[in-house]
């Protein structure tokens, strides 16, 4: 479950306002590819779902952006939605066996875009968690890791660029957006050396820069670490409990695929290890369907602590 974005403005301690500014303008960005303005739409579909959406906002059930019109269909709309979602959805859906919605329809209108798809039946796989009994939980788990794993095994583009599934921008709550008005959207990036550069604000390695008294030991470090070669692996980016769907002992949806695009091999952990207030029990679960990276979600706390998330709440 997403919350909305709030303005943030987090420069890095080490830089002032405008010369992050600047170093972030110097990154280098990969041609997006163009954004696919509307997925299976037509004209009557479009009317009939802004009908659908005017009348049944005011009284049928919804969980934030998601509208539920009936029992087995509901509509994802708002103007942090974007139609690469539902792509991600039909690419996940043909190339894997995880359970995600059936997307019927997406569009884009005076700045909204519109998901209609399929409502799954089940529940957030964390209610009541620790009601279950352990062999039941354990069996959850695995589902996931499987999941997971078969995701991750989906081979990556031939060009290895950060981007969404589309090859356009990617989306993440945490991370302030790259344009003012860009609804939290930043890249894509030609490479992972070109997203990490984005991360940190455009802070480079120098000798010049590494003998500054004012470059802490942690920063020169994370830089390494960031000039390390990375694998990209297809990720979710938002393993939350609230994203994970179970009918009794079987998982039968993944949602929420908003943040979702081939990323450094870790994104996915250190994603995943950072939980919302909501979410702080599946801290402790993480490990147990993600293999653990403790040094790559020491580096992503560095980098974060220097150079900023937007926290949760906001």
């Amino acid at each position: 479950m997403k919350l909305f974005q709030a303005t943030y403005l987090c420069a890095s301690p080490l830089l002032s306002a405008s010369r992050a500014h600047t170093l972030i303008i110097g990154t280098t960005m990969a041609p997006a590819s163009p954004e696919p303005a509307s997925i299976y739409s037509s004209w009557w579909r479009r009317a009939v779902t802004l009908m659908a959406v005017k009348i049944c906002k005011r009284w049928r059930p919804r969980c934030g952006t998601v509208l539920f019109l009936s029992s087995n269909l509901c509509v994802k709309y708002g103007s942090f939605q974007h139609v690469s979602e539902a792509a991600t959805m039909q690419f996940i859906a043909n190339h894997t066996k995880i359970p995600v919605p059936k997307v019927y329809w997406a569009f884009s209108r005076k700045g909204r875009t519109y998901i209609v798809m399929e409502r799954i039946d089940g529940d957030y796989v964390g209610n009541a968690w620790y009601w279950r009994s352990k062999e039941s939980r354990d069996y959850i788990l695995q589902q996931i890791k499987a999941m997971v794993a078969e995701m991750r095994s989906i081979p990556p583009p031939a060009d290895a660029r950060v981007a969404n599934v589309t090859g356009e921008s990617l989306y993440d709550i945490r991370l302030p957006e790259e344009n003012p008005g860009g609804w939290g959207r930043f890249g894509p990036f030609k490479s992972i050396s070109d997203f990490h550069r984005y991360l940190r604000r455009g802070v480079e390695a120098s000798p010049e820069q590494r003998a500054n008294p004012e470059q802490r030991a942690e920063i020169n470090e994370l830089i390494k670490m960031h000039e390390e070669t990375w694998p990209i692996c297809f990720t979710h980016g938002d393993l939350s409990s609230l994203n994970i769907l179970a009918r009794g002992d079987e998982v039968v949806g993944i949602v929420d695929w908003e943040t979702a695009g081939w990323y450094p091999s870790y994104w996915e952990y250190t994603t995943a290890r950072n939980a919302n207030p909501q979410n702080e029990f599946w801290r402790d679960e993480v490990d147990k369907f993600l293999e653990p990276m403790p040094k790559e979600l020491a580096m992503d706390t560095v980098r974060s602590k220097y150079f900023g998330d937007i926290p949760w709440g906001w």
